[in-house]
């Protein structure tokens, strides 16, 4: 039997309710909308060399390893210059999936002498067979395999590179036995 406090409570508590189910019972429906075609345009292509993978180990995602950047080029309509020999790619082997996990960070120069550093993120996957061929150093075709990153690059306020600031790039690459070769396009 309820007490007359708990039954006040009750019907307080329905009442708070009851405006709520009322407003989203009313809510009109969504109307689907088609989407806007995604626009890139070709940016500029990082030659990135590499040195041998370090092996850190297997930690909880997956085997860590860690591959140091030793320079490089950048070949391309809005930049040209170097990859300085700074940063590296750390990298997973997600054993559950058998993806390659990559967060490579390094520093592009341009050909005037404006740094610019780079944050790339994406995913390397492919048949076993293939990733074997590419572990062993072996010429492997960039269309035997799924290697996508996306980049943010931050350069000097007041250079005529801080448009990259604002821009989101996507990029299709591809692994040489000692060479990353990245090719960014930038989101229009």
């Amino acid at each position: 039997m309820m007490s007359r406090i708990h039954r006040t409570l009750v019907v307080a508590l329905v009442g708070l309710a009851m405006p709520v189910l009322t407003f989203a019972a009313a809510a009109p429906a969504i109307k689907p909308v088609a989407p806007q075609p995604l626009k890139t345009e070709f940016a500029f292509t990082a030659y990135v060399k590499v040195a041998a993978p370090i092996v850190i180990g297997q930690g909880a995602d997956g085997l860590q390893r860690y591959v140091p950047i030793t320079g490089g080029e950048v070949q391309g309509p809005m930049l040209k210059g170097s990859v300085l020999a700074a940063g590296g790619d750390l990298q997973v082997f997600r054993t559950a999936d058998d993806v390659l996990a990559l967060e490579a960070t390094y520093i592009l120069e341009s050909d005037d002498g404006v740094k610019i550093s780079v944050i790339n993120t994406g995913y390397r996957h492919g048949p076993a067979e293939v990733i074997a061929r590419m572990a062993r150093g072996e010429a492997v075709a960039p269309t035997e395999y799924y290697f996508r990153t996306s980049a943010k690059l931050n350069a000097p306020r007041g250079s005529k590179y801080e448009w990259v600031n604002r821009t989101l790039f996507i990029s299709t690459a591809e692994r040489q036995a000692d060479l990353v070769i990245v090719h960014f396009y930038r989101v229009m």
